[in-house]
């Protein structure tokens, strides 16, 4: 793969002590690709929002820049201060900022932020230039939005907020992608879009996920891999090809960086970036 594409990979927080060791391994093995950086999703609350802090640290002090999602949803600004101020002195200088959901059970939206905008424009007011500021951004339009016009309006008010940089929903349409870079270009809006790439090793978890998080899958490929049935080796394989040559189109559109949904493997993500 070129060296001028830059790679990062996210993991998500393991609940145990057996997945936190996995999970160090799976870091030290991806850290073969010479990623930007890692990032972890977030836990909101308790025990879960801890695992996620002390997972965030303990990756950071391995040598490459780890960036945790961080929520806004139902958070007010002194409980977010508090966790941004642990980051900042932890030496966290980048940070992966989203609205969330709501927490189950909540009425309204509680806390001090509706949307993530709000929270990156109180990062930079709180913070300055401390943190480089993700966003996510949806090129199959946000499952939440009322159309796609106003889910880029929403995108572009992020950016003007501070943001540095968007990570995207997985997709495996590059026509997605390139149509939502187009029009949130036409809006004078120009920081980088970087795709978000989802191996496809299992196809139930996949079509659960994509259904969950508004991604589509097109008929084409769902249908391919359903036809499939138990035979993962021919899953795995053919979901090598797709995603690879996902990535080499992207990447020839202009895509500045490809960010691997890791779900807390290295083989998938590893056999990508080798086979392009």
């Amino acid at each position: 793969m070129p060296n001028s594409v830059p790679v990062s990979f996210e993991f998500f927080p393991p609940k145990t002590d057996a997945g936190y060791e996995k999970l160090l391994n799976v870091h030290s093995e991806l850290k073969a690709a010479d990623p930007e950086f890692f990032s972890v999703t977030y836990g909101a609350g308790g025990s879960t929002q801890e695992r996620t802090i002390s997972t965030v640290i303990e990756l950071n002090q391995r040598g490459v820049q780890t960036a945790p999602h961080l929520s806004c949803i139902g958070a007010t600004e002194a409980t977010l201060t508090d966790l941004l101020d642990r980051y900042k002195d932890a030496g966290i200088r980048r940070i992966v900022a989203l609205r969330g959901d709501l927490p189950s059970g909540m009425g309204g939206t509680g806390g001090d932020f509706r949307y993530a905008a709000d929270l990156v424009r109180f990062i930079r007011e709180r913070y300055d230039d401390t943190f480089k500021l993700e966003v996510a951004a949806y090129p199959e339009m946000h499952p939440q939005a009322p159309n796609f016009d106003r889910d880029v309006d929403n995108f572009v008010a992020k950016a003007n907020a501070g943001a540095n940089t968007a990570i995207t929903q997985y997709f495996y349409s590059v026509d997605a992608y390139v149509h939502f870079v187009s029009e949130v270009r036409k809006r004078d809006c120009h920081i980088d879009i970087v795709p978000g790439i989802m191996p496809i090793t299992q196809v139930s978890n996949l079509i659960r996920f994509s259904d969950a998080c508004g991604a589509d899958i097109p008929r084409w490929l769902r249908k391919q891999l359903e036809a499939c049935g138990d035979d993962s080796a021919r899953i795995q394989s053919i979901g090598l090809e797709v995603v690879s040559s996902l990535c080499r189109e992207l990447i020839n559109a202009g895509a500045p960086a490809l960010h691997f949904y890791t779900m807390n493997r290295s083989e998938p993500s590893l056999a990508i970036i080798d086979r392009l």
